[in-house]
């Protein structure tokens, strides 16, 4: 029989660290700040701008919410997650269809958002440089 030799793996975890929320809610924040920054220059502009606003604050603010009013029922995020962030990564996490790395759960947790809001930023970036005309 083979002998382990080292640390023992630690088991998988079922939640996200807490700064991929963080995350999460950075590139929301920025998903909306970019359409502001895109849309901005119509006078009829800002009820657009809002019903896309309001969605992503309440996307935010009801888990956040929901969070804080939970309070002393669960473990706090501090005793679930002791670890720093790059440790947490290298461990496994338990999804529903099964485990991968903690590292490949950040990114498919924050991919779709990321896409958003960096493509939103670029679409800004090109419609800033052709709206002013050639030279």
């Amino acid at each position: 029989m083979a002998k382990q030799t080292g640390r023992p793996r630690p088991p998988a975890s079922d939640f996200l660290h807490p700064v991929v929320y963080k995350a999460a809610v950075g590139l929301a924040l920025w998903f909306a700040l970019s359409a502001w920054m895109l849309f901005k220059a119509g006078n009829e502009m800002g009820l657009p701008l809002t019903f896309v606003s309001v969605p992503i604050l309440m996307a935010i603010a009801i888990p956040y919410l929901l969070w804080r009013a939970s309070g002393r029922t669960r473990i706090p995020d501090a005793q679930r997650t002791g670890d720093p962030v790059g440790e947490w990564m290298s461990r496994d996490f338990e999804t529903r269809h099964g485990r991968q790395n903690g590292w490949g759960a950040t990114i498919e947790a924050l991919l779709p958002i990321a896409a958003v809001a960096f493509g939103m930023t670029a679409i800004g970036i090109v419609l800033h440089f052709t709206a002013a005309g050639p030279g």
